[in-house]
């Protein structure tokens, strides 16, 4: 068992980014195994959900005349418009059949907001608006994190940048991650998580 200051925070392993899903990552459910057998091995277990209104706003079906993958602007900086996807009590937006959700202390789940996307665990990507977690986090007397989940360029990126800000330790487990590869964007995101202090392992 690890030390009770530690915990593991497990990104957005659900269906639509999953094969077959509506914003499939290639390999998205092979990480389910290993998400698995860790999960007992943390004093505190954390799921996040992406959990979108059918009408997002970072959904390129709500843009007439752009498609999925195109960048927009939002009034909090740059945003890609993406399929519709995880949508609020879908089966798209359920974890993974696989994925044995009994261990989780706190499922947070983000993107709620019709007008702003959330990537992050911590923010929304206003980089302002919080979640909670820092608060659910600091009260349970964690200090150290390790990220796994989907997808390594986006949430999980987002999520390790944001907790190293915050003063966590943060390891992001590669091998339990896979990215959706965006135009570079899971190299730009290594280096970012790189340049912030986070260990990748």
């Amino acid at each position: 068992m690890r030390p009770e200051n530690e915990a593991l925070i497990v990104i957005d392993v659900q269906n639509d980014f999953c094969p077959g899903g509506a914003l499939a990552v290639a390999g998205g459910d092979q990480i389910v195994p290993g998400i698995n057998a860790l999960l007992a091995e943390f004093p505190v277990r954390v799921f996040t959900q992406d959990w979108h209104p059918g009408d997002h706003s970072s959904f390129a079906s709500q843009h007439p005349g752009l498609d999925p993958f195109a960048v927009t602007q939002m009034p909090y900086g740059p945003q890609v418009l993406w399929p519709d996807h995880c949508v609020q009590g879908s089966d798209g937006a359920a974890f993974h059949g696989g994925l044995e959700t009994d261990y989780a202390d706190l499922i947070i789940r983000k993107g709620f907001r019709r007008a702003i996307d959330s990537y992050s665990a911590f923010f929304e990507n206003d980089h302002e608006t919080p979640t909670g977690l820092e608060g659910y986090l600091r009260t349970r007397g964690v200090d150290t994190l390790t990220l796994v989940g989907l997808a390594t360029d986006f949430c999980v990126n987002f999520s390790a940048v944001d907790a190293a800000k915050l003063g966590f330790k943060v390891t992001v487990d590669t091998s339990l991650c896979r990215a959706i590869d965006l135009d570079g964007s899971l190299q730009a995101a290594m280096d970012g998580m790189k340049a912030a202090g986070v260990t990748l392992r």
